[in-house]
C-alpha cells in the first residue's frame, strides 16, 4: 500500500476535524474521498502532505511517516491546491522552472521536464503568456503539470474543479484520467461533486463529519443501496405502509415526492403502484451516487460554510494551541 492511516485523528480545540480515520490506498489508485465542506477531506489531504500535523493516530506515504519523515513524503508527492496558486507576473513555463529549481530537479532535465508536462496538459501554445491571463481552467491545468514536474509518487488533488464551469470541469476530468494513465501514479482526490468522483475513482470513501462513511467502488457503493429509485408525486403518502412492502428497501418524503427505493423494479413496479393509492406522476432511474450519500449520512450532499472561513477557524485555533 503506497497510503496508510492508523486511527489519524485531527482536533482543533474542541472540533474533530478528522476522526480515527482508517484507509489503505493501492499504488495506481484513484482514491476519491467525497463528501460536504467540513467533512474532514481538506483535513486529510493536508495531514497526509504534510501541512498540518496530527493530533494522534499516524499515517505513511509512500513508506514514509508523516510526522517523523515529513521531508521524504514531500519529496514523494505533488499537491493540486483547492484555491489558485500561480503566480500572476510569471508566464506559465516561469511558473514551472522555479517550481523545477524548488525540488532541485538538474539543470540539464528541466527543459525536457518542463516540455513533457506541457505537452501533457495541452498548455504549449499558451506556455509564455502570464498568468493572469489564463482562464480558470488553464490554470488548473497549470497546476496540474506543476505538481507533475518532479516525478511524484502520489499526485493529491484538493477540490480540482471547483468553481469552475461544467464545460471546463469535465475538460480537467478527462485531462486527469489522461495523467493517471500515462504518468501511471497514485492520484488522491476530495470533492463535492458526486459525478466526478464517479467519473475518475477506483475507490471512493464518503467522509462526513470527520469519518469515513462507507467505501467501496462506485459500482458497488450503488448496489449496497439495494435497488432503482422510483420518485412518487402524490398527496398524503401512507410511508409506514409502503415501507412494509417487501420489495421495498426505503422509503422518504422529500420536496413534495415521495422516493422509494425499489428491488427488481421491472417485477415490482406494477404491485407498487397498486399499493400507494392515486399518484400524480411516476419517475423511475437507477441509483446515483448522490442517493449513496443519503442513504448512508440521511441527508443530502450540502455546502455547508464556505471553505474560506472553514480554514480561517482551523488555523485560528492551531494559533491559539
Amino acid at each position: 500500500m503506497i497510503i496508510t492511516t492508523n486511527d489519524l485523528t485531527k482536533k482543533f480545540g474542541n472540533f474533530t476535524a478528522v476522526d480515527k480515520l482508517n484507509i489503505e490506498i493501492e499504488e495506481g489508485e484513484v482514491f476519491g474521498l467525497l463528501g460536504p465542506n467540513g467533512a474532514g477531506k481538506t483535513t486529510t489531504i493536508s495531514m497526509l502532505c504534510t501541512i498540518l500535523k496530527p493530533t494522534s493516530g499516524s499515517a505513511k506515504v509512500n513508506g514514509f511517516d508523516v510526522s517523523a519523515q515529513p521531508s521524504k513524503v514531500r519529496s514523494s508527492i505533488g499537491i493540486v491546491f483547492q484555491e489558485p496558486s500561480v503566480d500572476d507576473l510569471l508566464t506559465g513555463r516561469e511558473n514551472l522552472e522555479i517550481h523545477a529549481m524548488l525540488y532541485k530537479i538538474p539543470r540539464e532535465v528541466r527543459k525536457r521536464r518542463i516540455g513533457e508536462v506541457i505537452s501533457l496538459v495541452g498548455l504549449e501554445d499558451r506556455a509564455d503568456d502570464v498568468t493572469r491571463v489564463y482562464s480558470g481552467g488553464m490554470r488548473r491545468r497549470l497546476e496540474l503539470a506543476r505538481g507533475l514536474m518532479h516525478h511524484p509518487k502520489v499526485l493529491f488533488l484538493d477540490e480540482p474543479t471547483l468553481g469552475l464551469d461544467p464545460q471546463t470541469r469535465e475538460h480537467i476530468w478527462d485531462y486527469i484520467k489522461k495523467l493517471s494513465k500515462e504518468e501511471e501514479m497514485t492520484m488522491v482526490l476530495t470533492t463535492h461533486y458526486m459525478e466526478e468522483a464517479d467519473m475518475l475513482c477506483n475507490r471512493i470513501a464518503i467522509m462526513d463529519a470527520g469519518k469515513i462513511v462507507v467505501l467501496d467502488n462506485s459500482t458497488n457503493l450503488k448496489k449496497k443501496v439495494g435497488g432503482d429509485i422510483v420518485v412518487l408525486k402524490m398527496d398524503n403518502p401512507n410511508l409506514e405502509k409502503i415501507r412494509k412492502l417487501s420489495f421495498v428497501t426505503s422509503a422518504e418524503s422529500k420536496d413534495g415526492s415521495v422516493q422509494i427505493v425499489i428491488k427488481d423494479v421491472d417485477r415490482n413496479l406494477q404491485k407498487l403502484l397498486c399499493k400507494v393509492g392515486r399518484i400524480k406522476s411516476v419517475e423511475v432511474r437507477p441509483v446515483t451516487l448522490n442517493d449513496v450519500f443519503i442513504h448512508y449520512t440521511g441527508k443530502e450532499i450540502r455546502g455547508g460554510e464556505e471553505e474560506g472561513s472553514y480554514w480561517d477557524r482551523i488555523m485560528r485555533s492551531e494559533v491559539n494551541r
